[in-house]
């Protein structure tokens, strides 16, 4: 089994910011990418940024130059740094790693989410 956790979340004022964490524990063999989503009250959930397993990085127009996506493969986590938050930016954040639990098994997990909320 591999469980994906997010932490990190919380309450900020407009132009703080905020560290999440997506950590993945289990059987792992290798995780080949790692995608962090949003989700707002009303509203689908949306791609924010994505880090693949050699370092190469994708963010949405509306998060770049703000937030920066990093991993620690030692560690199986990854990071996404949030700048200069809006209130436009509360939503509820999910993880999704795609995780090889032996080379050719691509599976794909989600985390349960952890709440962001931006007050003006």
């Amino acid at each position: 089994q591999v469980q994906v956790v997010e932490s990190g979340g919380g309450l900020v004022q407009a132009g703080r910011s905020l560290r999440l964490s997506c950590a993945a524990f289990g059987s792992i063999f290798s995780i080949t990418r790692v995608d962090w989503h949003r989700q707002a009250p009303g509203k689908q959930r949306d791609l924010v940024a994505g880090i693949a397993s050699g370092g190469s990085t994708n963010y949405a127009d509306s998060v770049k130059g703000r937030f920066t996506i990093s991993r620690d493969n030692a560690k199986n986590t990854v990071y996404l740094q949030m700048n200069s938050l809006k209130p436009e930016d509360t939503a509820v954040y999910y993880c999704n790693a795609h995780v090889e639990k032996s080379p050719g098994r691509e599976y794909s997990y989600w985390g349960q989410g952890t709440q962001v909320t931006v007050s003006s």
